[in-house]
């Protein structure tokens, strides 16, 4: 039954971790495209995910992933067992101590209402394979901060960097990675400051914060290449950069095992 699922193994670069066909990185970090069979049922750890009419399905490796995971699809199971990474400490100074360690209730509840925010969008389950085609670069620059890293900030451990830092000028044009649909805006976020979050279906959503200037609404579609916005440094930010993630649901990924290396121009 996953003829037609081998021949797409057979015209793409692939990870082969089983008999189950997927293609990715299996580490740490790491997003995989299955394809069987349409109408194949799929799921992870026992529970369903969404198959596409063309076969197509998702699963991800958190950064701290370490167990191995069982990947089932129809009468075909296997374990997968994520490679372990070892990740950089990043340390950032010269943070607003407000950015840092809010303490004002209206601070707080501004970061509450704003999380709830990106939540619930993550947690849409849409039927559009967009993410089929992968991805590429939003803009060209210099890696200013890597998935995964333990972040230092004023001095203070905080939590891991969940996506990829590209320094460029502010007003740099952002370009859309991979094809979606615009389902959240926001002009100033406590720590992002506008915001951008696309979705690519199968609950895979990319993020865009930092940005000097949003140049798209609510539910537009947009196409690879397509600017969403330009460069700047709103929220909490030490200098212009884009901040780029990508999640399945609530589990983040590496953006830079989905685009490759940084292109030279």
């Amino acid at each position: 039954m996953f003829l037609a699922a081998l021949v797409w193994l057979a015209t793409t670069a692939y990870s082969l971790a089983c008999a189950i066909p997927i293609k990715g990185r299996l580490v740490q970090g790491g997003l995989l495209t299955g394809r069987v069979v349409s109408g194949t049922p799929v799921s992870v750890m026992g529970k369903p995910v969404r198959v596409s009419t063309e076969g197509l399905f998702l699963l991800a490796f958190g950064r701290d992933a370490t167990q191995p995971v069982e990947l089932k699809a129809g009468s075909v199971s296997c374990m997968l067992q994520p490679q372990k990474r070892v990740y950089k400490i990043s340390r950032i100074d010269g943070l607003p101590p407000r950015k840092v360690s809010p303490r004002a209730p209206e601070d707080l509840a501004r970061i509450r209402a704003e999380n709830a925010a990106i939540r619930d969008v993550r947690r849409v389950d849409s039927p559009a394979t967009d993410f089929a085609g992968g991805f590429r670069w939003p803009l060209t620059g210099r890696l200013s901060g890597v998935f995964g890293a333990q972040r230092i900030l004023n001095g203070k451990p905080r939590r891991y960097h969940n996506g990829v830092d590209i320094a460029a000028p502010i007003g740099t044009p952002i370009l859309a990675p991979a094809p979606g649909r615009v389902v959240l805006v926001h002009e100033d976020m406590f720590f992002a400051g506008k915001t951008v979050i696309l979705d690519h279906g199968h609950g895979l959503t990319s993020v865009y914060i930092h940005m000097s200037a949003i140049t798209v609404k609510e539910r537009q579609r947009v196409e690879t290449g397509g600017m969403i916005g330009r460069v700047g440094m709103t929220g909490r930010a030490s200098g212009p950069h884009l901040h780029w993630g990508v999640t399945l649901f609530g589990t983040h990924v590496d953006p830079q095992l989905l685009a490759g290396p940084m292109p030279t121009k």
